[in-house]
């Protein structure tokens, strides 16, 4: 009977729990978490800060019962602190200071990710917060619920800065977004950058780009942000959210080879350098389809995909990660923004020849009512014509996650850019068009490429 430990109860190692039961039922699984909250969904918690899931415990994937119902041993609120790959031993303490050793055949590391916390000086004042995990989340409630905030600055304007700020006004605080790029959600190309940063300011968040902030300094009952050409904005709370860095004290100290910013080597099976050790999750370099080698692409999807092929081949499997094309979808107030692959500096930088375009289509056909505009943005390249990447950007009522998603098979599978004109995709005239917005993107890159040539 092969015994399994995992260290991490997030997405990677509940994944690879009950993926190795499922396996082999007559293995040992154990997982030690360091909080009391396995299987939470880090992107659910701007939903319930905007109380759309107005209680935290939905949050959940499964519970606890649900996972120990599965044959997994769960040890909440125990830390690792030590990984000895030769006794094959992992050291770990609980919350009262109890130390113990569990012993393993296979160990499996999804320790995650930690956010970012930047050199900023007052960012340890009572009232700033990082947000990653439940406890942060808890603390950051339990803060407004006590002194009932009026205004937020929120430093950062990736995903989760910017789903925060859409919770947030909804609560009815005044937002202030700060974002030290030239627009928010820098993942896209400006252009489609700069109408998710006019939705939100639509909807009363106060957008500053290219603001690099310095100081937090207490400012009587508020909190004074400051920042480049003499930015100053008191508030009543700040957030800062500006990006995670992969956790890997533990598995380094261990003899784990490190990789891009520190994160954890793996092989496509996820196993490390160390014997019988696997790791999966925000803590290991992720393979990248279209690039062809590593990179650092934290995301909840991946992490569940990379903890299933390490459960599985922990327990004598055979599975392979396929590698990621760094698919994402958010939702800003009503609009949704989604990219798929490599946007055109990436591509360049890649060493293709990137030809990107720019166009605009209607969700569904324009006669039935509630039409809405989707902007596209494709990359592909110019001497094979395969498509490289693709960005849309439109109402949340226009079908951007089914529309990216079929960008993204077709990224996955190779085709070029004509190949996703020829698919054979759905018509009605209230949910699209005999040519689909997506193919007729295709077809203006097309056109284009056809002029450039």
């Amino acid at each position: 009977m092969t015994h399994l430990v995992i260290i991490g109860g997030s997405d990677a190692g509940i994944s690879a729990g009950l993926r190795a039961r499922e396996i082999d039922p007559t293995s040992r699984v154990t997982i030690i978490v360091a909080d009391r909250f396995p299987n939470y969904s880090v992107c659910g918690i701007p939903y319930y800060f905007s109380r759309e899931v107005p209680d935290y415990h939905n949050l959940a994937h499964r519970t606890a019962d649900d996972i120990t119902a599965k044959g997994i041993d769960l040890l909440l609120a125990h830390t690792a602190q030590h990984i000895d790959p030769a006794a094959k031993t992992v050291s770990a303490v609980d919350e009262a200071g109890q130390q113990r050793t569990i012993p393993y055949d296979k160990l499996v590391i999804g320790t995650g990710a930690d956010a970012i916390k930047p050199a900023i000086s007052g960012i340890d004042l009572e009232g700033v917060f990082l947000l990653r995990t439940m406890p942060d989340t808890l603390a950051i409630d339990a803060y407004m619920a006590a002194r009932q905030p009026q205004s937020v600055a929120i430093i950062g304007g990736g995903y989760i800065g910017l789903e925060m700020a859409e919770a947030l006004t909804e609560r009815g605080l005044q937002v202030t977004l700060l974002e030290r790029s030239a627009t928010v959600l820098k993942t896209l190309d400006a252009e489609l950058g700069a109408l998710v940063q006019a939705e939100l300011t639509r909807r009363g968040v106060a957008v500053h780009p290219r603001i690099d902030v310095t100081q937090i300094a207490r400012d009587g009952e508020a909190l004074r942000v400051r920042g480049a050409d003499g930015f100053s904005r008191a508030v009543d709370m700040v957030l800062v959210s500006v990006g995670v860095t992969p956790q890997t004290d533990l598995a380094a100290a261990a003899g784990i080879e490190l990789g891009l910013r520190g994160a954890i080597k793996v092989n496509p099976q996820m196993a490390t350098n160390q014997p019988g050790i696997y790791a999966a999750g925000d803590c290991i370099e992720t393979w990248h389809r279209l690039l062809n080698e590593y990179t650092y692409l934290p995301l909840g999807s991946t992490a569940h995909k990379q903890g299933r092929v390490a459960g599985e081949n922990a327990v004598g499997g055979a599975a392979t990660f396929a590698g990621t094309l760094g698919t994402q979808v958010v939702k800003i107030f009503d609009l949704v923004a989604a990219r798929t692959g490599l946007r055109d500096d990436e591509a360049q930088a890649a060493g293709f020849d990137p030809l990107s375009i720019t166009f605009a289509a209607t969700d569904h056909k324009i006669y039935y009512p509630g039409a809405h505009e989707l902007a596209f943005r494709i990359t592909g390249d110019r001497a094979s014509g395969r498509l490289l990447g693709a960005q849309i950007v439109g109402h949340k009522h226009g079908a951007v996650a089914k529309r990216i998603d079929i960008y993204a098979a077709a990224l996955y599978h190779g085709m070029t850019v004509s190949g996703v004109s020829d698919l054979d995709l759905s018509y009605t005239p209230p949910l699209g068009s005999p040519w689909d917005a997506v193919q007729m993107a295709a077809q203006a890159w097309e056109a284009a490429a056809r002029v450039t040539a």
